[in-house]
């Protein structure tokens, strides 16, 4: 039987041609962020690694997968499209860092109503710069193309990071006591969470979103599409060049302050955070200023300014702010442990 152009899968609204064209656009970009332990190439089924596992007693592989949210719709506003796979990877590959664990390899999954080389291939850079600046390989991945199920110009990007600690290194907050110390760095600015609430409290239109805002220093759009910091670099140099003891880390996502502190103490111990200890990104106090959300629910959404707190013992607060510094560090003495109910406690 003759297939009439009616029946096509280009008449369905995939274009395998397009895909053909993306496939070659990416290639480079993926293989840029290969390290060793990388084995294969682009095109086959199943992205290999062999770990590099020499001087590690006990390996123990680290795993998270994570999205960005509706801060995509920001990106479709501004038709902007080459960071938003820097947060992605940031995204994953933060959560893995709190363990302790070094990033391997990371994959993404991105679905598009329309498969439109150009920007796939721009998207797909953002992953590849992130994979770069945390180390890790990009391996493998999956683009679809879904016409009907997503407008033809917009897509959802989502990854998966794996890495590895030694087990006698792992970071689990387990040893978190009385009198520790909180260090706070600073945030990037939004990064990934919190978007819907902004998108509702400013009222956000393409025509805003071009906006400059003086307090900023740029445009609205331009601030809400900052990426993620990824905090391997400064994670990594402490605990594996320098061997320093860092006893927890909080990753700042979904829920602020207030709810990620808390996940990395033991019960028994309370996280009290001074606000007054470390400067409020632009982009709160800005938000802020344009709504009427809570103060309370402003640190229980967003990270005000900080984006990882590690836990570490009151005598070393010296050594650890020094090193920080001189890798181009911003830290800040936020707070301290002390015995209670597992929460936070503000203190201005």
């Amino acid at each position: 039987m003759n297939q009439s152009k009616s029946d096509s899968y280009a008449a369905a609204g995939v274009d395998i041609t397009a895909g053909y064209e993306t496939v070659e656009r990416i290639k480079p970009l993926v293989q840029s962020t290969f390290r060793p332990g990388v084995l294969g190439g682009l095109g086959g089924f199943g992205g290999m690694f062999e770990p590099q596992l020499e001087g590690m007693r006990r390996p123990v592989f680290v795993s998270g997968t994570d999205g960005v949210g509706t801060k995509l719709k920001v990106a479709f506003m501004m038709d902007k499209h080459d960071t938003i796979g820097i947060d992605c990877v940031a995204m994953c590959v933060n959560d893995i860092i709190c363990s302790g664990a070094e990033p391997l390899f990371f994959l993404d999954y991105l679905a598009l109503g329309k498969n439109i080389p150009e920007r796939t291939a721009k998207i797909v850079e953002g992953v590849a710069n992130g994979c770069r600046e945390s180390g890790c390989a990009l391996i493998g991945g999956e683009t679809a193309e879904m016409p009907g199920f997503y407008a033809e110009d917009e897509y959802d990007i989502a990854g998966f990071a794996v890495g590895v600690v030694d087990h006698d290194k792992i970071i689990n907050g387990s040893t978190i006591k009385p009198g520790d110390v909180l260090i706070g760095l600073a945030s990037s600015g939004l990064h990934s969470n919190g978007f819907s609430l902004v998108r509702k409290a400013l009222e956000l239109t393409p025509e805003k979103l071009k906006e400059e805002i003086p307090e900023l220093y740029c445009s609205l759009g331009q601030e809400l599409l900052k990426p993620t910091r990824i905090y391997v670099r400064p994670v990594l140099h402490l605990v594996k060049t320098l061997g320093m003891n860092i006893k927890g880390i909080a990753h700042i996502t979904g829920g602020g302050l207030i709810e990620n502190v808390p996940r990395m103490l033991p019960e028994g111990l309370k996280a009290v955070i001074y606000p007054c200890n470390f400067p409020v990104s632009p982009i709160f106090t800005y938000l802020s200023s344009q709504s009427d959300i809570p103060l309370w629910d402003m640190y229980n959404t967003f990270n005000m300014g900080i984006g990882l707190v590690m836990a570490i013992d009151s005598e070393e607060i010296g050594d650890v702010m020094n090193a920080l510094i001189q890798i181009d560090e911003h830290p800040y003495v936020i707070g301290k442990c002390t015995e209670g109910e597992k929460g936070v406690e503000l203190k201005w």
